[in-house]
């Protein structure tokens, strides 16, 4: 399966989705990320492989000859990502899909529908757009009053309100550490025993205290993983 993640708009989300969300249940596929100036998967640990968005040509060979791929594209090549796709007939057909996160702010709203458009008017279907609502708090309908009134007019996207990634404070946390979930959750490091040892260092302890909770609250974000995921595709 070959995915797409784009946005007009920034700080939506795409290398959550790329990193955290689907290269684990996607066999690992290889993550190009057509990024000039923001973070990518290669901060939280991952083999990424950078390009500019205007080297649509090699990137469309290379994504030819992969079975998985995940290609996580800025806000800063977006503009130039698109019009090489546009360029180049039908090779948006060579991706099974594109999908779309979106944060609740109205601008990030309001420039996702303007992305949503664009990938209708190049002929891409609706049941191959998929938006994911990130960083919801509590209630899809109540946040993003704009995209769910945007699909009832145009039905020129899939939206599934399942696909709700919920606000929690380990994606910050794992950002600074440069671990993915799934990552951390691999890590066996009995960090409660560890915790034991009064006589080690007030620093080592408050380190292994701080990986102890960031376990446990993993878990939960990981089965929310797993459902965005499943009702996603």
């Amino acid at each position: 399966m070959k995915v797409a993640i784009l946005n007009y708009t920034g700080t939506v989300g795409k290398t959550t989705v790329a990193a955290h969300l689907l290269a684990p249940r996607m066999n690992d596929a290889t993550i190009f990320a057509i990024e000039s100036i923001n973070e990518t998967a290669q901060g939280l640990g991952i083999d990424v492989e950078k390009m500019n968005g205007d080297k649509f040509r090699e990137l469309f060979k290379k994504i030819m000859l992969e079975d998985d791929a995940i290609i996580d594209i800025g806000a800063s090549n977006i503009e130039d990502f698109m019009t090489n796709m546009i360029k180049f007939d039908d090779s948006h057909e060579e991706f099974d899909y594109f999908v779309v996160p979106v944060t609740s702010g109205t601008k990030e709203q309001k420039e996702t529908i303007q992305m949503l458009d664009t990938l209708a008017s190049i002929g891409i279907p609706a049941d191959k757009v998929k938006v994911v609502f990130n960083r919801v708090d509590v209630d899809v309908d109540d946040e993003f009053p704009f995209i769910i009134a945007r699909h009832k007019k145009e039905k020129s996207f899939s939206l599934n309100k399942e696909c709700a990634i919920y606000e929690n404070e380990l994606f910050d946390a794992l950002s600074i550490k440069g671990l993915t979930v799934d990552a951390l959750l691999a890590d066996d490091t009995d960090y409660k025993a560890l915790l034991k040892n009064k006589e080690a260092s007030a620093k080592d302890r408050n380190t292994w205290a701080d990986m102890f909770g960031l376990k446990s609250l993993a878990k939960s974000v990981k089965r929310n993983l797993d459902d965005v995921y499943a009702n996603l595709f």
